[in-house]
């Protein structure tokens, strides 16, 4: 063996040992990778039923919120129309009822007025 031969030696197991030095990373590597695709494979699997439940979720809400909507809506309608009887009452009726209130008490007023007159007339006698 000639010292060219022995520096050949000497740098293919250089060379070896670098390559050994730099797969061990490599492998690491490989089965963060794989770990990586595994989580995200479990991710994937236990949202897909979430997201599915969700969907479930929204569309039963929105269709609660439609019947609210009528809901509103009626009580919208409903609300104008006691406004609407209310003031048909109050012109139609609240008038002659105020009259007929202050009639009656101004003749309540009058006979009591005549009742103490005459009470004060005995008691002068």
């Amino acid at each position: 063996m000639s010292a060219g031969d022995v520096a050949g030696l000497i740098a293919a197991i250089a060379f070896v040992l670098l390559v050994g030095a730099l797969a061990v990373p490599l492998v690491k590597l490989g089965s963060l990778i794989d770990e990586a695709r595994i989580t995200v494979r479990n991710l994937s699997n236990e949202t897909t039923p979430l997201i599915a439940g969700v969907t479930t979720t929204v569309e039963q809400t929105n269709a609660q919120l439609g019947k609210v909507d009528v809901i509103t809506t009626n009580v919208a309608s409903t609300t104008t129309n006691v406004s609407a009887l209310t003031a048909l009452f109050a012109a139609t009726l609240g008038s002659p009822i105020i009259r007929v209130a202050a009639f009656t008490y101004g003749v309540r007023q009058a006979v009591t007025g005549a009742r103490s007159g005459r009470r004060a007339g005995r008691r002068a006698r």
